[in-house]
């Protein structure tokens, strides 16, 4: 995402209501609420395109290969009731947004969503009241702290060093909330990050992460179109993964897709030869039934994101021993 330096003037407002809460928080007039079983939290400093998702996805697979049962609580940004609910994976983006719904498909586990994270939790608990104990995987929730978590994970990368805070740059917040993070997740292929962390003052744990795209072949022109955070990663991991982009659509992050944008993206398929429309499979879930037309009219595939954590049984046998500890 680019800067907007325009806005800097506006930078000391953004600050003095983080500094407003942050007090609210510590007083104690913002209270934090605490659930039964342990709470996993994974995060990031910037706003979008970190692969919160995908780690969320890894880690409870990871988990659950251990044996460890694990549900995910998550806002469900975009849905629109605030009422916490089970998510079902055969629902849609308005009811549960579109991130929970592509964890349920692809994990097969609880999620459950809420305005408040706390409520999603207490929801879980109470339909797995007769089970052994359970993680809360908090995806997205390094700044929602009204709800107490055991272990922050933070997604970090170069350019959040460098960047400014909201509304002239990215970040949510200063680089030094990075020091309540109990770990901090960088992109594997980065050689200095990690000692640039360590020069400013970083001790806590550092794990590296691959971020990969699952891109089907494709013989001929491809319209590509995406509405997410960061749109130029997806089109050229395309390219890098050797499809040929006869066009390219970036729509708003979390767009919610309408008739019209059907439209639009047949024409341009028809106009550019498309032997294919591609997207992610997150706007594959927010399209919900009006995919049906488009596919019908074109095929219609999908690149999906993994996320695969070096040295995997280490940090799950890490991750394990600091939940513990906390509990």
């Amino acid at each position: 995402m680019t800067a907007r330096p325009w806005l800097a003037p506006l930078v000391p407002l953004y600050r003095l209501a983080l500094a407003t809460r942050e007090l609210g928080l510590r007083t104690g007039f913002e209270p934090v609420r605490r659930l039964r079983w342990p709470v996993v939290s994974i995060g990031n400093l910037s706003t979008g395109g970190a692969g919160k998702t995908p780690l969320a996805i890894a880690l409870a697979q990871a988990l659950a290969g251990r044996g460890v049962r694990v549900d995910v609580l998550s806002r469900g940004y975009g849905r629109m009731s605030r009422v916490a609910a089970r998510v079902d994976p055969d629902g849609t983006a308005e009811e549960f947004g579109d991130e929970p719904l592509e964890i349920a498909r692809a994990t097969g586990m609880p999620v459950y969503v809420a305005a408040q994270r706390y409520e999603a939790g207490m929801l879980a608990e109470r339909e797995a009241e007769k089970q052994a104990s359970c993680i809360h995987l908090l995806d997205d929730g390094f700044q929602h702290r009204q709800l107490h978590r055991d272990i922050d994970i933070l997604l970090l990368n170069a350019n959040d060093l460098n960047d400014r805070l909201l509304p002239a740059g990215n970040l949510r917040e200063p680089l030094r909330a990075l020091h309540r993070a109990s770990c901090i997740a960088i992109p594997a292929e980065d050689e200095t990050l990690e000692e640039e962390l360590k020069a400013r003052g970083w001790r806590g744990s550092i794990w590296r992460i691959r971020r990969r795209m699952e891109v089907p072949r494709i013989d001929g022109p491809v319209v590509a179109f995406c509405g997410i955070a960061r749109p130029e990663q997806f089109f050229q991991g395309l390219e890098k993964a050797g499809l040929q982009l006869a066009v390219r659509i970036a729509f708003p992050d979390h767009h919610r897709y309408t008739q019209a944008d059907i439209e639009r993206l047949q024409a341009a398929a028809r106009s550019s030869n498309a032997a294919a429309l591609m997207t992610t499979e997150k706007d594959r879930v927010r399209m919900g039934k009006l995919s049906t037309p488009l596919a019908e009219s074109f095929p219609l595939k999908t690149a999906g994101l993994c996320v695969e954590i070096e040295n995997e049984g280490t940090v799950i046998d890490h991750l394990l021993s600091k939940q513990r500890a906390a509990g």
